[in-house]
């Protein structure tokens, strides 16, 4: 009878393994499952030289920007919409990881829980956000630098450009891609798995902080002679600005003013901001997860400090991020996470179900973000000339990194429209290109005008 007892006690642990064990594995197969069907070892989905050989990829317009034709995948006819897109299509050597060849196989294999990969040999179409045009626009603007350019819409979400350079034909890859500096970080897509010094567009997270903490701070002005000395450190000013309000200093982007306010506020404010304006976070755009942002607050001095608040010293921004904060501050205080897949169809015509919007924590308070936006509209038409974005409620700030060593600057142009028919936040960085309003403003102008004006 004992024995017996024993038994069955052996049977019940036995069984509780058993559970726990198939309980363990469909966790994983709900989560993994689409990883594990549209593996490169699944063969009969894969072609010989180890590309993928089912699904569409189009871009919102319904244009085709990759498929399979005899077997073999190929790509848009036109060679300058390829590296436009290649970073949301991706490459055949699996070498871009956000590319939708890589990032989003299972949807082009139209794998599902229930059916798991069974029939995918015909493949599944997926629509991106992306828009074929936009991007041919923004790369051709960018002419030949290192960058990147991205537009999306703050309401819903779309992410509508999102390009990335260096780039390169995925149908006629360079040899001497491994070595020839021209395509140092081509395979890197930088708005989303990049951060960089972001210079005075940050000044707008240390506006933000002194609009809420700094009770005059817009009956007060500055006075700026070129430069200014605090504590070990000179923050040198890109003019001499005389006496000016808190307006006239962020169409100035003087660095004097903004260096005294950020060491009036001090570093545990300026921190609490940064964070709370999501610049220290990874957003997940679609699934793939986005670089955080870092900077140096432990230990540091008021000099150090004065430049931290004009977007140098330690401080590394992430372009996705940075254009989600221009989004909150465009929608009052919130926008939409954004995402690039606007739905896929499987070989039977039976589409996905639609995108649910979702929205950022609050990363700027409403009359905050009201009162920014106002400001940046006027630094448009005081600083960088309305006329240069026709038809357009353009709210906008440039910044112009210093990166070091004799190098050229990093330039910045970021904001949004307030058009309610074009409810777009937007940002281009120019690795080493210079001045942040002659040069990224334009590259951003020439995107934007393809956007709203159609050319």
């Amino acid at each position: 009878m004992k024995r017996i007892e024993q038994r069955a006690v052996v049977c019940r642990i036995l069984a509780l393994v058993l559970a726990v064990g198939l309980g363990v594995f469909l966790g994983k197969y709900l989560l993994h499952g689409g990883s594990w069907a549209s593996s490169a070892f699944n063969r009969h989905l894969y072609n010989s030289a180890g590309q993928l050989a089912v699904g569409t990829v189009l871009d919102r317009d319904g244009d085709v920007l990759s498929t399979v034709k005899d077997g073999k995948r190929t790509y848009y006819d036109n060679e300058t919409v390829r590296k436009a897109t290649l970073h949301a299509v991706g490459d055949l050597q699996g070498s871009i990881g956000t590319g939708a060849l890589n990032a989003f196989a299972d949807k082009l294999t139209g794998y599902n829980l229930l059916n798991g990969a069974f029939g995918a040999d015909q493949g599944a179409e997926l629509y991106l956000t992306v828009d074929a045009r936009y991007h041919y626009e923004a790369y051709r603007a960018l002419n030949g630098h290192a960058g990147t350019v991205a537009v999306y819409n703050y309401k819903t979400g779309e992410i509508l450009c999102m390009v990335s350079a260096p780039s390169y034909d995925p149908l006629n890859v360079p040899g001497d891609i491994e070595t020839n500096e021209r395509y140092k970080g081509a395979y890197l897509n930088r708005f989303l798995s990049s951060t960089f010094t972001p210079g005075s567009v940050y000044k707008t997270v240390t506006l933000a902080a002194a609009l809420e903490k700094i009770p005059d701070l817009e009956e007060r002005t500055w006075e700026c002679t070129g430069s200014v000395q605090i504590g070990e450190e000179t923050i040198v000013c890109s003019g001499v600005h005389g006496e000016q309000h808190i307006g006239d200093a962020l169409a100035n982007s003087c660095n004097v003013a903004f260096a005294e306010i950020a060491q009036e506020l001090g570093a545990d404010t300026l921190k609490a901001y940064t964070e709370k304006a999501g610049l220290t976070r990874s957003y997940s755009v679609s699934g793939l997860p986005t670089a955080k942002g870092t900077f140096s607050w432990d230990g540091i001095t008021d000099g150090e400090l004065g430049w931290a608040g004009v977007g140098q010293y330690k401080d590394q921004v992430n372009p996705c991020a940075l254009l989600c904060y221009m989004g909150a501050i465009a929608n009052g205080g919130k926008a939409a996470e954004p995402y690039l897949i606007e739905k896929s169809v499987s070989a039977l015509g039976i589409p996905s179900l639609p995108h649910i919007t979702r929205k950022t924590e609050t990363l700027i308070s409403g009359a905050t973000a009201k009162k920014m936006a106002d400001m940046m509209a006027e630094t448009v038409k005081k600083t960088y000339g309305s006329d240069r974005f026709p038809n357009m409620d353009l709210c906008a700030k440039s910044g112009t990194a210093e990166v070091g060593d004799g190098k050229t600057p990093h330039a910045w142009f970021a904001g949004f429209l307030r058009n309610e028919d074009a409810p777009y936040a937007f940002v281009v960085m120019v690795e080493n290109g210079g001045g942040g309003s002659s040069v990224a403003g334009t590259v951003a102008g020439r995107v934007l005008g393809a956007i709203v004006n159609g050319y």
